[in-house]
């Protein structure tokens, strides 16, 4: 991230940094390339999410990454895909069976999620929206705490963080409770640590 901050461990002026950057990289993106933008799963992920039965995505807002548009190909694959659903403002959230096709309803945040009626499921692989994530897997979220909640809640979920490239930071400040990603999905690239695998 090229701009900077006088105390790298303050993440409110990440975010906000973050936050400017990601809009002003989404506004300049020729519309084609919007809309083709995380719509086929790069084939080291497809490895990687061979024995995977649920993934847990969800329905990106604003500028974020939209996560909605791996649901074609992960149902394709075989994978039974489930959106998360706010419980609380205290961070709690879990996840509900989704299909592409079905409806949406409004909950906390603006956010959307499945028929409040569905049967919370396991996840198996967690796709995380971020603001900014590092070479150390190392994710920047909003502060609401509810996908470390999630990781923790799940430790053995595959944590893959979808992004657009320009979200990569030098360091991200990890607190002791933080867990890493296991990857991160850009529009161009699967990046694992410090390893990069072209064909997103």
């Amino acid at each position: 991230m090229t701009d900077d901050t006088s105390d790298p461990a303050d993440k409110g002026r990440l975010r906000m940094i973050a936050r400017r950057r990601r809009r002003a990289f989404v506004a300049t993106l020729d519309p084609l390339a919007h809309r083709l933008a995380f719509k086929v799963i790069p084939s080291p992920l497809a490895r990687r999410l061979q024995d995977v039965r649920t993934v847990a995505l969800y329905m990106g807002l604003d500028d974020e990454a939209p996560a909605q548009r791996l649901a074609a190909q992960l149902v394709a694959m075989g994978k039974a895909v489930a959106l998360p659903r706010v419980l609380d403002r205290l961070g709690s959230m879990d996840f509900l069976p989704w299909r592409p096709e079905d409806q949406l309803f409004p909950g906390l945040f603006g956010t959307s999620h499945p028929a409040p009626a569905g049967v919370p499921v396991v996840p198996d692989a967690i796709v995380a929206p971020l603001l900014g994530f590092d070479k150390a897997m190392n994710r920047l979220g909003q502060g609401g705490g509810y996908y470390d909640r999630a990781f923790a809640r799940w430790p053995d979920a595959l944590r893959i963080g979808l992004a657009w490239s320009v979200q990569e930071i030098d360091a991200v400040p990890a607190d002791p409770w933080d867990l890493p990603l296991d990857m991160v999905m850009t529009e161009i690239a699967l990046i694992e640590g410090d390893t990069t695998d072209e064909g997103a």
